[in-house]
């Protein structure tokens, strides 16, 4: 497994639930499949900026880490929204996403850079994105969300 995947795997993790020590993290990770040395997962949340909270671990941005990187990425993706996105569709757990033709992997590509939680997955076709969350209310939530950049 590379270590960006790995690093992925642990974010991901950390962000859904609340893991307290080193121990909780590594079974999370084992039932997905990665069985990690401490000494690999201790060097990972160091290089992934995780620091140990009151609330579990939580990735915390570099000190004089620039916030503009992430702003131009949300302005990228309302662009490629906006030109490209041609109706959205609410299916209980799912999003529809209808876009130009040949427009759909781009669209799909922007979405996935933005890691949203309310994201389980992604498929892209030639015109339609299906987005994926777990839940009804968590789809309603996520067609609500881009309808609003789409508006803005």
């Amino acid at each position: 497994m590379s270590k960006a995947y790995r690093h992925e795997q642990i974010l991901k993790l950390i962000r859904a639930q609340r893991l307290h020590s080193q121990t909780e993290l590594a079974a999370s990770l084992e039932r997905r499949g990665m069985r990690i040395s401490q000494v690999t997962l201790s060097r990972d949340l160091r290089d992934l900026g995780v620091v140990k909270s009151a609330a579990g671990y939580v990735a915390v941005p570099r000190a004089g880490a620039d916030p503009a990187p992430a702003r131009e990425a949300a302005a990228e993706l309302a662009r490629v929204l906006r030109e490209f996105v041609r109706d959205l569709r609410p299916a209980q757990n799912l999003v529809v996403i209808k876009t130009e033709p040949g427009a759909a992997p781009t669209v799909a590509a922007a979405l996935d850079a933005e890691n949203w939680r309310e994201v389980v997955g992604s498929l892209a076709g030639d015109d339609t994105v299906l987005l994926i969350s777990a839940d009804a209310a968590t789809g309603r939530r996520l067609w609500r969300r881009l309808r609003e950049i789409l508006a803005a």
